[in-house]
């Protein structure tokens, strides 16, 4: 037996994990730098593994849940989060730090899919809005890292901190091992040819393909808009954070919203909503003059950009329950593949043209989700 209050609040404690997974490396890498003496080479290098780990955690987490069911992937995955945790903390050898984040970003690639999953299986209705809240706790792990470590870095050094980390892992893989989950959906594997018809079927590469453009919107939000502020308003780059900071914070707040108030919307309804906000984030951003204005863009930006993966998740959800865990895998690979896609074609954007270009170029990736969303609303009805 299995009780979907707590199998929900365990799916947050994941996903809280892989928030804290995503930001801890930027947190503590001034200190990693220092403690092993990097050069240019091998600290540019740590900013690849993460992604690397997380995309093949993304890909291979689907027809094991599938098959198997979440507890043991689950537990697994945190323990082996655990361990790269533990590593970053205490290791002195630069290619054991590689294999510590690939580790790190492994667990975390298959928990963030895994309890997405998880928490559309066992929502009968409203998965969407059931993803919206467990997108929340992702938030409070992202923004909440960084906080801890500014409050305590006077007291503790990071290697406590990051340890501290690892133990909480530890205890949420043992939470995982000793609570009921749903039994697996199938009895044997899932098959080659089930995964390729199944990555092969329009309703969902259309989904696939829209959060493609979505994960790589939030990158590009997230890595170039610092730059941005201090190229075009000559801010100081802490001022700058703390706005990329209001970002995130008008995200969280939004997916809080949708799982409460807005709960009985339909997916076309958010999604009027948010690309309305998107568009007007944007528009504030490209004639914003002053600092307050910029704020408010990326809080309405933020705000905007909260519904795309639940609402687009809760169809694919609903299209895909037999085999909800590959359609998520496959999915999120793709997705994920796009955040490193844009975001370097953005680079070349900034290179050639100016970083002042990111506006239009956001602006592209909007249209682009905008037809891509309407194409999959007339094809979920």
């Amino acid at each position: 037996m299995f009780s979907k209050r707590v199998i929900f609040w365990s799916a947050c404690a994941g996903m809280l994990l892989f928030g804290i997974c995503i930001i801890t490396l930027g947190s503590v890498v001034a200190e990693l730098r220092q403690k092993l003496n990097l050069d240019e080479v091998s600290f540019g290098t740590l900013f690849s593994i993460l992604p690397i780990g997380i995309l093949t955690g993304s890909l291979i987490f689907g027809p094991i849940v599938d098959r198997n069911g979440y507890k043991l992937l689950l537990a697994v995955s945190a323990f082996i989060m655990a361990a790269g945790f533990f590593g970053i903390a205490y290791t002195s050898s630069v290619p054991m730090l590689k294999v510590f984040i690939l580790l790190v970003g492994l667990g975390g690639g298959s928990i963030n899919g895994a309890t997405n999953a998880l928490v559309s299986d066992i929502s009968e209705t409203g998965k969407g809005a059931n993803i919206s809240l467990l997108g929340v706790f992702y938030g409070i792990g992202a923004l909440g890292m960084p906080l801890i470590l500014g409050l305590l870095r006077n007291t503790f050094n990071f290697e406590v901190i990051i340890a501290s980390v690892g133990v909480l892992t530890v205890l949420t893989a043992i939470f995982f091992l000793i609570i009921g989950f749903p039994a697996p959906k199938h009895s044997e594997k899932v098959s080659f040819k089930q995964i390729m018809e199944l990555a092969g079927d329009k309703s969902l590469l259309l989904i696939a393909f829209f959060l493609f453009f979505q994960s790589g919107f939030e990158g590009i939000i997230n890595n170039w808009t610092t730059t941005f502020m201090v190229t075009k308003l000559a801010v100081e780059p802490s001022s700058a954070l703390y706005a990329l900071t209001l970002f995130v914070a008008g995200l969280v707040a939004m997916r809080l919203l949708t799982g409460s108030l807005f709960r009985s919307f339909t997916p076309q309804r958010l999604l009027i909503i948010s690309f309305a906000l998107i568009l007007t984030g944007l528009l504030v951003l490209m004639a914003g003059d002053s600092y307050k204005l910029i704020i408010i863009g990326l809080i309405l930006l933020g705000a905007g950009l909260a519904g795309g993966f639940p609402i687009m998740l809760g169809i694919a959800g609903s299209l895909f329950a037999g085999l909800s865990g590959t359609a998520f895998s496959i999915i999120f690979f793709i997705a994920l593949t796009g955040n490193t896609i844009i975001n370097l074609l953005m680079g070349l954007v900034a290179q050639h043209f100016g970083v002042t270009h990111l506006i239009t170029f956001a602006l592209a990736e909007a249209l682009i989700m905008i037809l891509l969303s309407v194409l999959i609303l007339k094809r979920s009805k």
